[in-house]
């Protein structure tokens, strides 16, 4: 779909700020929040007729018994025209316009929540421990799998299909106030090692520190950012760019959103991805 009408911001300068800062960081944190009174009507519906605890999930008997899990209808499917206080905001808008031109389009918009791992049932663990494998999709009852979501994981880069990850941005809103425990953690600058094989090139070697190895290519030692702040706060960040969950306390609850470029010739990404290892 278009992101907006073009005329709309067609007097607009591009960022250098912007550019600059993906390119050394893979992440642009908005110094702006985004419409908090458009957050916090947005939340209460998300809230209106749910509880983030153990009554999302299916009993164990129950998931049995249960055919395999299928994506929904996304919660934002009934939201067109609801969402403009986002995708029309100016300040993201012109942060778009200069990474990705001025024909950038949207690729996916979805609800993202972070549940705490008092809210998921002991059995849902255990199976999550034995396989391995953080996907709790299965786990929910149908009703409820309108939105995403996640527990702790693994610090990891964005998987895509039929697209170049290096020209996709992806941009996440907080949707109330979140602190530092369940703020998304970024790897700064991790975009410049390219798509990584397997997040065991990552060894931490202090709090909030790390290393990475790309293969035989290239060693970094990148430090940890974590993404917190009133309703509104606002990052974007690159395709390649390392993120991941700490276990929370409390849900998180964000709207994230992923762009990639469109049909112009250059445009800031450009700019970036010539700066990669």
């Amino acid at each position: 779909m278009n992101a907006l009408a073009r005329t709309d911001y067609a007097a607009w300068s591009l960022s250098e700020a912007v550019v600059s800062e993906l390119m050394r960081h893979g992440l642009y944190v908005f110094d702006e929040a985004v419409s908090p009174r458009g957050c916090a009507e947005l939340l209460a519906e998300i809230r209106r007729d749910r509880r983030f605890d153990a009554s999302l999930f299916l009993t164990e008997d129950e998931f049995a018994e249960a055919p395999e899990a299928r994506g929904g209808r996304g919660l934002l499917d009934g939201f067109d025209g609801k969402l403009e206080f986002i995708e029309r905001a100016p300040q993201l808008v012109e942060a778009l316009w200069s990474l990705l031109g001025p024909d950038y389009r949207i690729l996916g918009r979805e609800v993202i929540c972070l549940l705490p791992e008092a809210a998921i049932p002991q059995w849902v663990r255990r199976r999550l421990f034995a396989s391995g494998e953080g996907d709790l999709a299965p786990y929910f009852r149908p009703e409820r799998r309108d939105i995403v979501y996640c527990a702790a994981g693994d610090l990891r880069q964005d998987p895509y299909q039929d697209v170049w990850p290096a020209e996709v941005l992806t941009l996440d809103v907080n949707l109330h106030a979140v602190g530092d425990a369940e703020g998304l953690r970024l790897l700064e600058g991790s975009h410049r090692m390219g798509p990584l094989e397997t997040s065991a090139c990552l060894q931490r070697t202090a709090p909030g520190a790390w290393r990475c190895r790309n293969g035989m290519k290239r060693e970094m030692r990148l430090d940890e950012y974590v993404f917190a702040g009133e309703a509104g706060s606002a990052a974007l960040r690159h395709g390649w760019t390392l993120w991941g969950d700490a276990a929370a306390q409390q849900e998180r609850i964000t709207l994230r959103y992923r762009f990639r470029r469109g049909a112009v010739r250059a445009a800031g990404i450009d700019v970036v991805n010539a700066h990669l290892a």
